[in-house]
C-alpha cells in the first residue's frame, strides 16, 4: 500500500472514529530523541513529547535495551497469577522516591485514568467516606470517574454524561484569570456549608501544575492551606503527577516544590518512556486498606512496561534531567520573555523547571486567543516544529520536549518558535 501521509489520512478517517481527535496529519515512520521523520522522510522537532510521556526521549538506548532483555524472557503472566520482581523492584522504587518518609505502599496500573479511579476507591474504602473534592481546569482521564474529575467539559466530557456522583469541583486559583487563592479557599469553605459535609469528603484531589488546564501551578500558600484543611477534617490529600512527574518540573515530582507531603500520588506518562504504565503510591495503611482483589488489572504492571520504567528511573538519575529540566526551562523562558515586549499577543510565561506554556491573549480586549495560538502551532508545523496546545480555551501552547534533548536540536526548535510567533 502506498505509505503517503495523504494516503495514510484516508485510509485512518474510513477505519477509525471520530472522537478521537488527532492534532496532525503527520504520520510517523520512525524517531530518535526529541527528533521524528514521517514517512515521506521529512523530519521534525518534537516539544509535545507524547503529551509528557517522552521525558527521556524517543527510543532512548537504555529503555529499549531494557525492554529487549525482557521481551526474551516473557512478556506477561499477569502479577495477579504469577508475580515477578521487576513489579516488586519498581515499587520499592517509587516508595522511596515520592516524597514523606512514612511506610509506603505502591499499586501498578496502565494508564492514568486507572490510577486517578483506583485513588479513589482507595480513599473511599480507607476513610469509609464517598465525596471527592477536585478543581476547574482538572484534567484526570476519560474514564467514567475519571470525567467526573475533570473540570473540562469540552472535548471530555461534552455528551457523555451522567457522570458518578459524590465529586465536586471548585475554582483552581489562577491569579491571572482573577481567582485568587483566598477565593478557592472560600469557594472550598462554601461548598462545606452548602453542599457537603467535610466529614463525608473522602480525598481531594489536586495536579500541582495542571496539565489540560493550562500548566497553571497551584501557589505554594494554596496547597499548604489544602493541606491543613485536609489534617482538619480527615480528608486524604492525593497530588496527580501524570504529566508533572518524572523531573518535567525541575524536581522528580512537582509537589516537591511544595513544603507538603501528598497522601497518595498518582503517575503514568513519562514513568515508562513510552510503555503504558501507570502506579498510585501512598501511605500503607491508606493503600492497604482494600481486600485482596479490589485492586489490580490483567495487564496492570505489564513486565515490558516495568522494565521500561526501572530504565528510565536510571537514565533520569545517571544524566541528571532533573537539572537539565531547570537549564531548559530557563532558556526557553528568556527566548519567550524576549517576545513579550513586540508580541502584545503574549499574556503569560509560567511554568516550573521545563513544564513551561505560553499564553496569548487579544491585546485589547485581554480576551483568551485561541485563534493566535492555532496560527503559531501551524506556522511552527509548517517550518518543522511540532507543538501542542492546552487550557480551557485552547489559547496556551506547552512545552514538553523530551528532556534529553541535543543542546542544537533545541536551539533550533527555539530558534523555529520565535519565527512562528513572530510570523
Amino acid at each position: 500500500m502506498e505509505s503517503s501521509n495523504q494516503a495514510l489520512q484516508q485510509r485512518k478517517v474510513a477505519a477509525t472514529v471520530r472522537g478521537v481527535g488527532v492534532m496532525t496529519q503527520i504520520f510517523v515512520d520512525h524517531a530518535k530523541n526529541a527528533e521524528v521523520w514521517d514517512v515521506e522522510g521529512k523530519r521534525y522537532i518534537d516539544f509535545t513529547g507524547g503529551i509528557g510521556v517522552l521525558n527521556t526521549g524517543h527510543c532512548h538506548p537504555k529503555v529499549v535495551a531494557a525492554v529487549e532483555a525482557q521481551l526474551k524472557k516473557f512478556t506477561h503472566t499477569c502479577f495477579q497469577v504469577f508475580p515477578y520482581e521487576g513489579y516488586v523492584a519498581l515499587a520499592e522504587k517509587l516508595n522511596a522516591m515520592t516524597p514523606g518518609t512514612h511506610e509506603k505502599r505502591t499499586a501498578l496500573f496502565s494508564t492514568g485514568a486507572e490510577a486517578a479511579e483506583n485513588a479513589v476507591k482507595v480513599a473511599r474504602v480507607a476513610t469509609g467516606r464517598s465525596g471527592i473534592i477536585a478543581f476547574s481546569g482538572a484534567f484526570h482521564g476519560r474514564t467514567m470517574m475519571g470525567m467526573a474529575l475533570t473540570g473540562k467539559v469540552v472535548p471530555y466530557k461534552v455528551g457523555f454524561g451522567p457522570f458518578p456522583s459524590d465529586v465536586y469541583h471548585i475554582p483552581f486559583p489562577v491569579a491571572l484569570h482573577g481567582i485568587t487563592v483566598q477565593e478557592s479557599l472560600t469557594a472550598l469553605d462554601r461548598l462545606f456549608k452548602a453542599d457537603i459535609d467535610p466529614q463525608r469528603v473522602a480525598a481531594i484531589v489536586i495536579e500541582p501544575v495542571q496539565g489540560e488546564g493550562g500548566f497553571y501551578p497551584a501557589p505554594p500558600e494554596f496547597m499548604q492551606e489544602l493541606r491543613a484543611i485536609c489534617d482538619k477534617h480527615g480528608i486524604l490529600l492525593v497530588v496527580d503527577e501524570v504529566q508533572s512527574g518524572f523531573a518535567r518540573t525541575g524536581k522528580m515530582f512537582a509537589i516537591e516544590h511544595y513544603d507538603v507531603v501528598p497522601d497518595m500520588v498518582l503517575m503514568a506518562k513519562s514513568l515508562a518512556g513510552g510503555y503504558p504504565l501507570s502506579a498510585l503510591t501512598g501511605r500503607a495503611e491508606i493503600m492497604d486498606a482494600a481486600n485482596p482483589g479490589g485492586l489490580g488489572g490483567t495487564y496492570a504492571g505489564n513486565p515490558l512496561a516495568v522494565a521500561a520504567a526501572l530504565a528510565v528511573i536510571d537514565v533520569i538519575e545517571e544524566e541528571g534531567l532533573i537539572a537539565r529540566a531547570n537549564v531548559l526551562g530557563a532558556q526557553l523562558r528568556e527566548t519567550l520573555g524576549g517576545l513579550r515586549s513586540s508580541i502584545p499577543e503574549i499574556s503569560d510565561v509560567r511554568g516550573l523547571g521545563a513544564m513551561i506554556a505560553v499564553e496569548f491573549q487579544h491585546p485589547e480586549s485581554k480576551l483568551p486567543n485561541p485563534e493566535f495560538t492555532k496560527k503559531v502551532q501551524a506556522k511552527a508545523l509548517e517550518l518543522g516544529l511540532v507543538l501542542i496546545s492546552c487550557g480551557v480555551h485552547y489559547n496556551v501552547i506547552r512545552f514538553l520536549m523530551p528532556l534529553t534533548i541535543e543542546d542544537d536540536v533545541f536551539q533550533e526548535g527555539l530558534d523555529i518558535l520565535v519565527q512562528a510567533i513572530r510570523a
